[in-house]
Parts: structure tokens; sequence; C-alpha cells
């Protein structure tokens, strides 16, 4: 078992798959749930894309920088969206949760905390890393809120304008604390 190995992982809320091109048309579907793409600080693949981004993320996975995900709202069997561990470091133990994106209608629910607490569990307890990083963009606010330290003019968007990216890490010796905060807030 490796880091880049993409099992199913699910708990009372959410389950992850491993990403296929079976998924495309739920994607499709769950992108069109707020018109996803149209948020210009984030990259959420427009409908007719999103075949393209699943090879990308396959292609990715079998070089073993990615782990992708498709996530599925438990309740309702619906594919509501997609997630990733990315970046993969397996030598220093350290890894990157993100190109996450969830239907509209998902968002808020404890859909997102499910999601992160089975990666986070995953990481940690799994493959003991000794850190797990987020990044966004400085204007998604949605995101930032749980977010602490800022990369500015790290990247240049298809339009042309600078993104400064958020970061936020969590560290081997916070997971717990993190892991308890996270189980409180879905029960």
């Amino acid at each position: 078992m490796q880091l880049h190995d993409n099992p199913t992982l699910e708990n009372d809320h959410v389950r992850l798959e491993p990403l296929s091109m079976d998924h495309a048309d739920e994607l499709a579907d769950a992108v069109r749930d707020g018109e996803l793409w149209n948020a210009w600080f984030t990259f959420v693949p427009r409908p007719e894309d999103v075949r393209a981004e699943i090879e990308r993320r396959l292609r990715l996975h079998e070089q073993k920088s990615m782990a992708p995900w498709t996530v599925v709202d438990v309740a309702t069997g619906r594919v509501i969206g997609m997630t990733t561990f990315m970046a993969i470091d397996a030598p220093n133990r350290h890894v990157e949760i993100g190109s996450t994106w969830l239907a509209a209608s998902a968002q808020g629910k404890p859909i997102n905390p499910s999601m992160k607490l089975l990666m986070l569990e995953r990481a940690f307890e799994q493959f003991d890393c000794i850190a797990v990083e987020f990044r966004t963009h400085w204007h998604n606010r949605r995101s930032r809120a749980a977010i602490d330290g800022v990369l500015r003019s790290h990247q240049i968007m298809a339009g042309g304008q600078l993104r400064d990216t958020v970061v936020y890490s969590i560290i081997a010796a916070e997971w717990p604390t993190v892991k308890l905060g996270l189980e409180r807030r879905l029960h």
C-alpha cells in the first residue's frame, strides 16, 4: 500500500471511490449544480471538460503523484464532486489535499468535513504522514476560513491575474486534536 493508492474510503456521510471514466457523466452533472466553473478563483472543469480532467488526474495517478477520488453522498448515492491527494512526497511523508470541488447543493453540509476526516485518517494513521497541506486562492473565502498562510503572487491564472495562494497545514502532533474537532463537528 502506497500513498498514491486510492481505495474506496467511506463513513456515515461520504464515500470516496477511485476516480474513473465511469464517473464522467455524473461528475458533469455535479459540476452543473451551481455552475462551479464560473468561480474565477478556482479550477473546476466545465461539464464538457470533465472527461479531460479525469484523464489528467488518472495520468498523474499513474505517475504516482496523485491519488484521485470521486466524492459520493452516502445518503443519496449521488456523485457530487472530486478530491485528491496531490503533491505526494512519500519519502518525506508529506501530502496535499486539494483539487477538490463539490456540487453547490453539497456545500455547507457534513460532506466536506467527513471527506477531510477520511483523508486525514488515511494520511496520518495509515501512512504516518508528518504533515498534510491545503491550498486555496486568496479570494476563496469559504475555503480560506480554515487556512493560515499566504503565498503572494504564487500563480498566474488563465486570465492573466496573479493568484495569492493560502496555505494551511496540519502536522502529526496536531492530528489528534484536529480529528476530535472534525468528529465533534459531525455529531
